[in-house]
């Protein structure tokens, strides 16, 4: 059986788009093609300029520290590292040297300016995901890849981490392909793209969480 099939399309530099679809619909699949963790049996994905699929460990390694940014339900902070450290550790597996001043451009937008020594233990859920989103942020990707960043947060949380994705995206001009399941969350997207076993069923602009809700509900019957 084919997790995806025959699935083509173009994410735009500067958007925020939102995959949705049923379990088993190839959600996590086609995020994890598109950011280069798993690699597709046939077609190709490319970041720019550079076709991931033919890419070998190595090089796909380093465009994924480099280039790709990624934030994940579970936060994935080491509890060790103060806020500063979590953030900046993509730039150190990266031997990459830390911007003082961008560093500090990105905790403030996060809303954590003042939060840097603090350890991940002393931080709400939702400080947590934003302290995730700043380290997806602080190799200046050219996409940040999100699943089901709000799936562990609670309601008031859950639209705090939204509407600083909404912002990373209109006021850094930051890239985001996100995939979740909450028709909520999704409208916060420009756009939403659904998958229904493993193919494309269709796609809304400028969506509402109530479009979306109906989508959903009628993409059995697709």
């Amino acid at each position: 059986m084919q997790a995806l099939d025959a699935v083509s399309i173009e994410l735009r530099r500067g958007t925020f788009t939102a995959v949705m679809g049923p379990s088993g619909s190839g959600k996590s699949t086609f995020l994890n093609c598109a950011a280069g963790l798993d690699r597709p049996t046939s077609g190709s994905v490319w970041l720019g300029d550079v076709e991931l699929s033919t890419l070998d460990e190595t090089k796909l390694t380093e465009v994924r520290r480099q280039r790709i940014g990624f934030i994940f339900q579970a936060y994935n902070l080491l509890g060790a590292l103060n806020v500063e450290e979590n953030v900046t550790l993509p730039l150190r597996l990266a031997e990459r040297r830390t911007d003082k001043a961008f560093l500090r451009e990105v905790l403030t937008a996060v809303g954590l300016g003042d939060y840097g020594k603090r350890r991940p233990g002393e931080l709400s859920g939702g400080q947590q995901q934003r302290v995730a989103v700043a380290r997806a942020l602080i190799t200046r990707p050219d996409v940040v890849v999100a699943d089901e960043p709000t799936g562990a947060l609670d309601t008031r949380s859950s639209k705090q981490v939204l509407e600083l994705m909404r912002q990373i995206v209109t006021d850094m001009g930051q890239t985001v392909l996100m995939v979740t399941h909450d028709p909520v969350a999704a409208s916060y997207a420009d756009s939403v793209v659904f998958l229904a076993d493993g193919k494309l069923a269709g796609e809304l602009t400028r969506p509402t969480s109530d479009q979306v809700a109906a989508r959903m509900t009628h993409l059995g019957e697709w």
